[in-house]
């Protein structure tokens, strides 16, 4: 016991006296032995990577999970090395909520077969966006975080270990110093003076020694940009496929819905024949059952060019299929849903959505 509280003792006394000559060198009151220009510059380089890999780091786990809460339990399944439970995304949860009412409404209904498709399409989507964290986690944080909590870690360590012998270094020259001058008084001093070069001997022994180590820890920074670069590729590579999905997936469903009847010409219809209106007797030459297009003539007037935004099957002969990026002429004509467009492209003619094309003019 009486050895652990002198360890103690003088453990606190070392720590009080480098605090008070760290203080002098801030005052300019002591010598402070200057670091090579070289290994300045790359503790520098290694503060600003320490700097600018925590902001990343900490910016990325926000995009992925922006609910604090959230985020603190995976931190705390983390430290306790115990899988956190699979949460599923609110994409996934959108989608389950129209599902659900689909069945509710009715899926045979506009609403309710609608309500069905977008959200087989959200839960697709959150699918998706769940991969995508995953990976970006797994590809790309994860060097982040063994960056920070490994090797920056054992840097620090060093560097610390760097400026206490640097101290101690500094320590000895002022006792040589000192002693130097008593010898200079009496000649008594002289073997105080040789203990003091002795010190100062090895305590620079230490400090290049220490120097060298931290040196080589620094100048790995390089490959740790290397396999940043990296694992960032990664990120762009998992991000860009992920968006690629989502847009395949948006891409289906406006097929999908341009395919369904639409709930607004159903509901003017039956508002129209509850009414008893005189014209629904009258066959129009654009209704989807009695449409024939080779009747259809393109007004005098009216017509637009239109480029086509995604590729587009025809569902029967009344519609025109359509390539992403082709141009096409389109005009409607009275009465026709204004979902839909007549579209020409050289003697081909037919419906086409509206949705599937960007007006030039």
């Amino acid at each position: 016991m009486d050895f652990n509280v002198k360890k103690l003792a003088s453990g606190a006394g070392l720590f009080f006296t480098r605090a008070v000559q760290f203080t002098e060198e801030k005052l300019g009151q002591a010598e402070k032995t200057e670091l090579d220009t070289h290994l300045e510059n790359l503790m520098v380089r290694a503060d600003s990577t320490k700097h600018w890999t925590e902001k990343i780091f900490r910016q990325t786990e926000i995009l992925l999970q922006p609910n604090p809460s959230a985020r603190i339990e995976e931190f705390l399944y983390e430290k306790l090395d115990r899988r956190a439970p699979s949460r599923i995304t609110n994409g996934e949860l959108l989608g389950q909520y129209m599902q659900d009412a689909a069945k509710e409404f009715g899926d045979g209904t506009p609403y309710g077969s609608t309500l069905m498709k977008v959200g087989q399409c959200e839960k697709s989507l959150g699918a998706s966006e769940r991969e995508f964290f995953q990976t970006t986690a797994i590809s790309y944080l994860t060097p982040l975080r063994n960056f920070l909590e490994g090797d920056w870690r054992t840097i620090t360590k060093e560097r610390r270990l760097l400026e206490n012998l640097r101290l101690d270094l500094d320590a000895c020259k002022t006792r040589l110093k000192k002693a130097k001058a008593a010898e200079a008084k009496a000649s008594l001093w002289s073997e105080e003076v040789e203990k003091a070069e002795h010190e100062l001997r090895v305590a620079q022994t230490e400090f290049d020694r220490q120097s060298e180590v931290v040196r080589l820890l620094l100048e790995g920074i390089s490959s740790t940009h290397v396999n940043h670069l990296r694992c960032l590729h990664e990120f762009v590579e998992a991000q860009a496929a992920y968006y690629r999905r989502c847009q395949l997936h948006m891409q289906d469903l406006q097929k999908e819905l341009g395919r369904l009847p639409n709930a607004f010409a159903l509901n003017s219809t039956h508002c129209v024949t509850t009414a008893g209106s005189p014209s629904d007797t009258v066959s129009s030459p654009v209704e989807t059952d009695t449409l024939k297009i080779e009747e259809v003539q393109a007004p005098a007037t009216g017509t637009r060019k239109a480029k086509v935004l995604y590729d587009y099957d025809a569902a029967d002969s009344s519609e025109l299929s359509l390539l992403a990026d082709e141009l096409i002429t389109v005009y409607t004509v009275p009465g026709m849903d204004s979902d839909w467009l007549i579209g020409e492209r050289g003697n081909q003619k037919g419906k086409v959505p509206v949705t599937y094309l960007e007006l030039l003019s």
